[in-house]
């Protein structure tokens, strides 16, 4: 029997995916190829006439920019993105679907540190933030003296520096979005105490930026400025100390049964190709599913890269509000976009394409899939903390540290992250799974890849992998270390979001 080589992801897709490389001559799916395609990337099945909308998912990801012979190779030079493929509904309450649930998975418990403050932790670190770039330099310092010799409750020391901090209104946009991400880190249950270190100067102070997010100083939130400790080499000396007394008040925590309901999982995707939509992003959706069904929290983000496929997530709003919420964010980022001489259709990547992504629309539908069915909630903007249970949808660039830097400080206490060309990211203090969508990454990168979803093209179910995924989830959030962790990436990953003018 001939396998045939590519997949048709809908019936009235009008390109396949080619599951390996092919020649010219050879026939797929009734289609005689025209030239070389490589694997990942789209053949089209009929005929496409130039300015003709093109479709995969089952939805228009661009339009022809030139006559398309059925068996071409479609992508950048022959598909462009051409005009938005859906325009939001003046009424948007027609568009609200009924929600596609799944049932409640088996395991709904994992072990994690419950928190004074009712949170829980996934992890027990001992964070160092900084308030601003000036005291970047004492931050690391400091948890350089904490590298060996931990308590075994004690994950890590983990330093967080940034660029930003002054040279800033004290208000706006930027200031708030600093602000947020820098409560947010302060307050999170992944870690077992935290000093905050700051110059003394800044625009972000510190006592300011505590009160007004009702973070108070105690036995597990320490503060600092060197200017008042005397010094640079005062500081360090003094932070040290400070890290000590947190190190000896977490050693004492322990693991406990927890409900899934406490669990939040970020949801990212960096280095996608042409598969990542087929296999790691629905897979991911899948658990997220499971984790939703069971009580959990789940945020979605990357504004840029839901361009195009957002109408489908306003079909599942939960309601009116919520659809129009999200479709404030997307004209607030073109605007933005226009403002700053750019435009939305500037993605996909270099590499994308060259994993076989060739328009934002095409790059957004596969990403939008690990959010999976559940109904859409609330929208947050970036680093504001989650007000709700089940699926929210967080604002931010599609640049995958500083995504990931404010579902962290949105709450997010483990990650899931999808690739194809192979990221090496991972965070502190949230766990980070990383999802090969192909199995070629996995077998080469096997270092950074946590779990291979590519058994999906070969008969495994989208249910199975996602059943698998859920599980790791849960183990990854009970203390068992990701392949990011093991390696040590995470510690330059903090990047919080710059906007307004800096002065």
């Amino acid at each position: 029997m001939t396998v045939v080589p590519a997949l048709r992801i809908a019936a009235d897709d009008d390109v396949a995916v080619l599951t390996s490389a092919i020649a010219p001559g050879e026939t797929v799916l009734g289609v005689t190829v025209l030239h070389p395609v490589p694997a990942g990337h789209k053949l089209a099945l009929r005929d496409l006439a130039a300015g003709e909308p093109v479709r995969k998912y089952g939805q228009v990801i661009g339009q022809a920019s030139q006559f398309i012979p059925a068996g071409a190779h479609v992508h950048s030079h022959n598909l462009t993105v051409g005009g938005r493929p859906h325009t939001p509904s003046s009424s948007l309450a027609a568009t609200i679907a009924a929600p596609v649930a799944r049932p409640s998975p088996d395991k709904t418990a994992f072990e994690g540190y419950r928190r004074a403050d009712g949170q829980v932790g996934t992890r027990n670190v001992i964070g160092i933030i900084a308030s601003v770039n000036c005291a970047a330099t004492a931050v690391r310092r400091i948890a350089r003296r904490f590298e060996q010799d931990l308590p075994g409750s004690i994950d890590g020391v983990a330093p967080f520096t940034h660029s930003s901090g002054c040279g800033m209104a004290n208000s706006g946009d930027g200031f708030a979005v600093l602000e947020r991400t820098l409560a947010g880190y302060a307050r999170h249950p992944n870690f077992g105490g935290v000093l905050m270190l700051g110059l003394g100067c800044e625009v972000a102070q510190i006592d300011a930026l505590l009160d007004r997010h009702g973070l108070n100083i105690g036995p597990r939130l320490r503060t600092l400025t060197i200017q008042n400790a005397g010094g640079t080499a005062a500081a360090i000396d003094q932070g040290t100390t400070i890290v000590q007394e947190l190190i000896e008040e977490a050693a004492a925590d322990h693991r406990q049964t927890c409900p899934v309901s406490d669990l939040v999982l970020g949801l990212q995707c960096g280095g996608s190709d042409g598969w990542s939509g087929v296999t790691a992003n629905p897979a991911l959706g899948v658990a997220t599913d499971l984790l939703i069904a069971a009580g959990g929290s789940a945020y979605l983000s990357e504004t840029p890269e839901i361009y195009g496929a957002e109408h489908l997530l306003m079909a599942r709003a939960a309601d009116p509000t919520v659809a129009r919420a999200l479709q404030d964010r997307i004209a607030w980022w073109e605007s933005y976009a226009a403002r700053n001489g750019a435009s939305l259709d500037n993605n996909p990547s270099p590499g994308n394409k060259a994993g076989g992504l060739t328009t934002i629309f095409e790059k957004s539908l596969g990403a939008i899939a690990k959010a999976g069915s559940s109904p859409l909630v609330d929208i947050l903007l970036y680093g504001e903390p989650r007000r709700t249970h089940g699926l929210s949808f967080m604002d931010s660039p599609g640049y995958d540290p500083c995504s990931a830097t404010g579902q962290i400080a949105s709450g997010a206490n483990v990650l899931a992250f999808t690739t194809g060309r192979g990221s090496v990211f991972g965070s502190q203090p949230a766990p980070c799974l990383k999802l090969a969508s192909n199995a070629a990454l996995a077998k080469k990168m096997t270092d950074d890849i946590d779990m291979d979803c590519s058994p999906v093209l070969d008969g495994m179910s989208l249910e199975d992998a996602g059943a698998l995924i859920y599980d790791r989830i849960l183990s990854t959030a009970s203390g068992a270390p990701t392949r990011s962790e093991i390696i040590g990436v995470g510690d330059f990953e903090f990047v919080p979001w710059q906007l307004g003018a800096w002065m």
